[in-house]
């Protein structure tokens, strides 16, 4: 049997394989969307993973420091290790702060944590550079999406701190890189103000204090304890909001990050729905170039399925080659966007699949043109 498609294809191989292309595109940022979304969420669990904390005891009634305002006092870490099952416990400090860096400003996420505690929230192997921190004052840790190198001074607040190590892959849960304070230092930048504030409060009758306050007090458990049942006694007694690390992913995952990712699945939706479209005009337009040769061909007697079958096949292919297209294109430009993208064979499969029931979708004006065509028209010419 005579493969119409793929000789009605060689007429217009070089249109055929433009609009693919275009198509193709298409589909290609449709995977980056989805690489953003999948980016989001592996952000979103870089710090949790790095910390491996199993509780986060928070101030009552918040979500933590991840999705709004959290201060509790220090000293509670200590009142947490009277709690039977909790083996380790520091506290930790999380502040969005801009970094000077030559003439711009550069965003990060500080943590700050105690340098000579139990829990160290910095993971030693995304260290490429340098160390971690060994004093509890005027020594950082950057990401090396910062910019900066060993040896360099940055100013915050009222001080200058040296780079002395640089990490990589680390980022909150925002996209944001991360920095690492003592946790000394990450108070006083946090919790101090300036010198004119200070003689205005004053002024005021308002007294300054060293409060000593944190966001987030973590802990780890002793091997055989119920994570829920202690977190549960923390509740109850210490009157604070307790998170298991599962519970704060949930919070990441549905409180921060939730209408961000609605915001990618709608544009993702849309764009297949765009992608459907275009090629079911394609098809058509081409399906009306060669009305004359498809009315000749039932006037010879050949059946509709045939004429049908060519014009699926059409699609299809237009299909499989915009997808092949866009995920040439979407590998090819992923890691120029400033955001996180994580592209997964999974998702690309998913996205073939909806991509040949669209075709099949977009097939079908085609397929509706041909079944309507008059066998006569060719006569009239």
């Amino acid at each position: 049997m005579i493969h119409l498609a793929k000789e009605d294809i060689k007429h217009t191989l070089g249109k055929f394989i433009v609009t693919a292309m275009g198509v193709g595109m298409l589909l290609g940022i449709v995977l980056i969307m989805i690489g953003v979304y999948r980016g989001m969420l592996d952000d979103a669990e870089v710090l949790l993973k790095d910390i491996h904390a199993d509780l986060w005891v928070v101030q009552e009634g918040t979500l933590g420091p991840f999705a709004e305002a959290s201060r509790i006092h220090e000293d509670l870490k200590y009142t947490l290790k009277s709690i039977e099952g909790i083996d380790k416990s520091e506290a930790i400090t999380f502040q969005s702060i801009q970094l000077p860096q030559k003439d711009k400003k550069v965003r990060v996420q500080a943590v700050g944590y105690d340098v000579f505690g139990e829990i160290n929230p910095i993971n030693p192997q995304r260290i490429i550079k340098g160390r971690v921190l060994k004093t509890d004052h005027y020594e950082i840790v950057v990401t090396d999406k910062t910019g900066f190198a060993l040896d360099d001074k940055i100013k915050l607040g009222r001080h200058f701190y040296k780079v002395v190590g640089i990490t990589h892959g680390t980022v909150s849960s925002g996209g944001d890189s991360l920095i690492y304070l003592s946790l000394k230092d990450a108070q006083e930048v946090q919790f101090s103000y300036s010198n004119n504030r200070i003689q205005t409060d004053r002024h005021r009758g308002i007294l300054a204090k060293d409060a000593h306050l944190v966001n987030a007090i973590i802990a780890t458990l002793k091997p055989g304890y119920s994570v829920d049942e202690v977190a549960k006694n923390i509740r109850k007694w210490l009157h604070k909001s307790v998170y298991t690390a599962q519970q704060q992913k949930i919070v990441l995952t549905k409180n921060v990050i939730e209408k961000a990712s609605k915001q990618i699945g709608l544009f993702t939706a849309i764009l297949v729905v765009v992608s459907t479209i275009i090629i079911a005009l394609i098809i058509y337009t081409m399906t009306l170039e060669k009305m004359k040769e498809i009315s000749i061909m039932k006037l010879i007697g050949l059946p509709n399925s045939i004429i049908i079958k060519m014009i699926v096949e059409e699609t299809l292919l237009l299909g499989v080659l915009a997808f092949i297209f866009g995920n040439i294109f979407s590998h090819a430009i992923y890691t120029k966007f400033p955001k996180h993208v994580l592209l997964q064979i999974p998702d690309a499969w998913t996205l073939f699949g909806i991509v040949i029931i669209a075709s099949i979708l977009a097939s079908f004006i085609g397929v509706k043109k041909v079944i309507n065509a008059d066998p006569t028209a060719a006569i009239g010419g």
